[in-house]
């Protein structure tokens, strides 16, 4: 009777540590999956800087410095491989973003473009999805790091080498987040 007590026990126990472990499986899986997604909208952003630049050039020719800012800034995106890299490189493509059009807003003729118009609307877009990827992203982080934290799961954690994950902070302020103007 014993045995069998026991033997039950340790079923219980064992189909415990199976649980807790797909739990923290499925919510690192869910990170990354919200990373990728995060990932997808910073390189629409990334591909859409180009075109933008092209088009701003034509009109402000002794801006150059500007211009060249924000070249250097998608450069250093598209390079970064962490979390925190990317955090960093995107506070300074969004510096340099702000100071574009802070730029552009002393060129009429550029405002009024079909173009540039269209390129500060798509990328207002983008911002929002970022927005809206990023606090997907952070809420997935958050489940994974209470996972990683709290007990019992978080000796499941350290046995197997899960580790907390990071929030991407961004902040608002740091995004360029065009005006568009039909004025």
């Amino acid at each position: 009777m014993t045995t069998l007590v026991i033997g039950a026990v340790l079923v219980l126990v064992l189909l415990f540590s199976v649980v807790l472990y797909n739990r923290l499986v499925r919510a690192r899986n869910l990170v990354e999956e919200a990373w990728s997604g995060i990932d997808v909208q910073l390189k629409r952003r990334t591909d859409l800087i180009p075109n933008l630049v092209e088009t701003v050039r034509g009109y402000v020719q002794h801006e150059r410095g500007v211009l060249e800012e924000v070249t250097a800034q998608r450069t250093r995106t598209l390079q970064a491989s962490s979390v925190e890299e990317r955090e960093q490189a995107e506070r300074g493509l969004g510096r340099a973003l702000g100071a574009l059009f802070a730029v552009a807003e002393n060129y009429p003729d550029l405002k009024a473009n079909q173009n540039f118009l269209e390129l500060q609307q798509a990328l207002a877009d983008i911002e929002n999805e970022i927005q809206l990827a990023r606090r997907y992203y952070n809420g997935t982080v958050r489940d994974l790091n209470i996972l990683v934290e709290s007990f019992p799961s978080n000796l499941f954690a350290s046995l197997f080498g899960f580790r907390k994950a990071r929030f991407l902070e961004i902040e608002e302020g740091e995004r360029a987040v065009p005006k568009v103007s039909f004025s």
